[in-house]
């Protein structure tokens, strides 16, 4: 029976997209040595677990992204769009009769699986826990892979931007450019998610600067 887990990566940050990722394999004796939550794996090693998976022909990988604008609309929230994720990366990869675990993106894991579910083929089972990613290497696997794609998506984003930091809202340089940004532009570059107060406060700052000049 195929045995799939599903992850994300990038749900609190103020810059780019939350990155969901479904890792499916026949056997799981398939996956790769090292595997672990991939906030625990060095980047290098990390990238390296990916690109091993991607490259195995018997490893099936979906992978669903959330835009910042979709993160910002207000007729959601972040459990419905992690929820929403999950499904969408999961959709692709699974089939009637497999069997999988999700890490649990909700107080309540079982309500977490039963709305994920609803998003799944029928005939698939779902399972969640809260840190799964610690304790099945399959949800693991697909955390890794949640997390370099995100990963590979900001280093875009620098390339576009100049230097932008992690896009988590505790680092400076996310903070810095968030400001200089407003500050020069007037408003919010497209690959932030306006409603984190990481990004109102760079508009209040702006704002608080330009009725100084008067």
């Amino acid at each position: 029976m195929d045995r799939f887990g599903i992850d994300e990566a990038g749900k609190g940050p103020a810059l780019g997209p939350m990155i969901a990722a479904c890792v499916r394999v026949p056997d799981e004796s398939l996956l790769p040595e090292g595997i672990d939550d991939s906030k625990r794996i060095a980047p290098e090693k990390r990238e390296g677990l990916a690109r091993g998976l991607r490259e195995d022909g018997r490893v099936a990988i979906g992978i669903a992204a959330v835009s910042p604008s979709r993160i910002d609309a207000p007729e959601t929230d972040m459990n419905s769009l992690t929820v929403a994720a999950h499904a969408e990366a999961a959709q692709p990869v699974v089939e009637r009769g497999a069997d999988g675990i999700c890490d649990a993106g909700d107080v309540d894991a079982g309500r977490f699986v039963r709305r994920v579910s609803e998003g799944l083929p029928e005939g698939v089972s779902l399972s969640g826990e809260h840190g799964a990613d610690e304790t099945h290497p399959i949800v693991g696997a697909a955390s890794i892979v949640a997390k370099v794609e995100r990963d590979r998506r900001v280093r875009a984003l620098e390339a576009e931007y100049g230097e932008i930091g992690s896009g988590y809202p505790s680092d400076p340089l996310t903070r810095d450019f968030l400001r200089e940004y407003v500050a020069e532009h007037g408003e919010l570059p497209a690959c932030a998610r306006a409603s984190w107060k990481t990004s109102e406060d760079a508009l209040a700052a702006a704002e608080q600067g330009t009725l100084a000049d008067f």
